[in-house]
């Protein structure tokens, strides 16, 4: 299991998404992945920091597709492939309902249908050949031509069963956050490796981001936790996983404790299937900042 960093908490400054780059790669670290929220673009910023950071990959988690027509998020990937050498992996997924209805006010009608149309349109965009998709929801006619961009990885952030099984026939993984290690060993990875193997297709690279804190103060930490990631225990997609865990919050899915505890943890997530695992550090003070980085890199 590789072990990367989720440097998303620093997306609202480019310099600090260039400094944790930095940190990440001196230290040993496979990755960084940033989100794409409300704050700094994900891939221009991978564009910008991977020129200054070398030896270390690069992912979105994840970039969602309502916004972008498939064209200029192809042309968006693949000048990030070109700036950082080819170090880029390409996350997308659907956002939530609220978002893309209310502050967005575009549909969310037929969500499984949509991915697969975008899917469907974006893989020829990223090999850099003529795409022509007429669907019920988008239509793509054209070709992007990237000079020294190989086709990054897809990874869609596929939960529910539908979205999962279209994943494995479309794209290269997935990408959970807040989702649990039996949720994961049950559900998540099973269903996406079948519908992969049904398909023919190579054994998909699973991306889980939790939140981390090393700590003796388990206690403290998981409310510290479980207050800063409310909202995810009301949107309905993580909702879901963490009923299917038996999880009443985020915080009971994170990993909150001393190293021993938190090793058997990672024991879970590798017994799973868990192909690399992005860390959410949220460490309450130097301590344990400290102690959450340094257990890290021992995993490495």
């Amino acid at each position: 299991m590789r072990i990367g960093i989720n440097g998303s908490s620093q997306m609202n400054s480019l310099d600090a998404i260039i400094s944790g780059a930095k940190t990440a790669a001196s230290d040993g670290f496979a990755s960084v992945w940033l989100a794409q929220i409300f704050n700094a673009d994900a891939l221009m910023a991978i564009a910008v920091a991977a020129r200054e950071v070398e030896g270390i990959e690069f992912g979105t988690a994840v970039i969602p597709i309502q916004p972008r027509h498939p064209q200029a998020l192809a042309a968006q990937a693949l000048t990030a492939q070109a700036a950082s050498g080819n170090r880029t992996v390409l996350g997308i997924g659907l956002s939530h309902q609220f978002v893309v209805e209310h502050m967005w006010g575009l549909p969310f009608d037929r969500p499984v249908r949509h991915m697969r149309e975008y899917l469907e349109a974006l893989d020829p965009l990223l090999r850099g050949e003529s795409g022509d998709t007429h669907g019920e929801i988008l239509t793509s006619v054209g070709q992007i031509d990237v000079a020294n961009a190989a086709p990054p990885q897809v990874l869609v952030a596929a939960l529910g069963e539908q979205m999962l099984k279209l994943t494995g026939r479309l794209a290269d993984g997935t990408i959970t956050w807040c989702t649990g290690h039996k949720t994961l060993n049950n559900h998540i990875v099973p269903t996406l490796n079948a519908a992969a193997e049904a398909a023919g297709r190579p054994t998909p690279r699973i991306v889980a981001s939790l939140p981390i804190v090393i700590t003796d103060d388990r206690d403290g930490a998981k409310a510290f936790v479980a207050e800063s990631l409310q909202m995810y225990g009301q949107l309905p997609s993580y909702r879901a996983m963490l009923d299917r865990e038996g999880a009443a919050d985020p915080s009971d899915v994170a990993i909150i404790g001393n190293e021993s505890e938190a090793f058997e943890a990672f024991e879970l997530l590798r017994a799973a299937g868990v192909t690399d695992f992005a860390a959410a550090e949220m460490g309450r003070n130097p301590d344990e900042v400290a102690q959450t980085r340094s257990f890290l890199r021992s995993q490495i």
